[in-house]
């Protein structure tokens, strides 16, 4: 649930309430009538309105502007690995990965533990 006076985006028009899609707004109040399908009222200061708004038709600005940078990076590495012809890059990039190589083995597949070391671990970890 999101906190009131945040800032968020209208990503959707789910109930075409002519609502300023792409526009921000804050939020100013939750609905908590049970048989509402809405989930806050937003108010949009360019529209100079309140609307009532289901959770879908609204993201947070700072999940919006991670995910555009995410994309943004994404799209930099894939032209770095273009320019540069590395093709494993590449590879990795487009497969979903986000370029680094981890290079990680799985210690879990080589050594197989018994519960009560398992347990004895968990208990070390959870101590400290």
């Amino acid at each position: 649930m999101l906190k009131l006076g945040e800032k968020i985006i209208i990503v959707e028009d789910r109930f075409e309430q002519n609502m300023p899609v792409g526009e921000y707004g804050f939020i100013i109040a939750y609905d908590r009538n049970n048989d509402s399908a809405f989930d806050y009222i937003i108010r949009v200061p360019k529209a100079n309105r309140q609307f009532y708004v289901p959770a879908t038709d609204i993201e947070l600005e700072t999940t919006l502007l991670e995910l555009e940078a995410e994309r943004t990076s994404r799209e930099a590495l894939i032209d770095y690995a273009l320019a540069t012809r590395n093709e494993e890059l590449f590879k990795s990039i487009m497969n979903g990965g986000n370029g680094v190589q981890a290079e990680q083995e799985d210690d879990e597949g080589a050594e197989v533990l018994s519960p009560e070391a398992f347990i004895k671990q968990v208990n070390l970890k959870a101590w400290i």
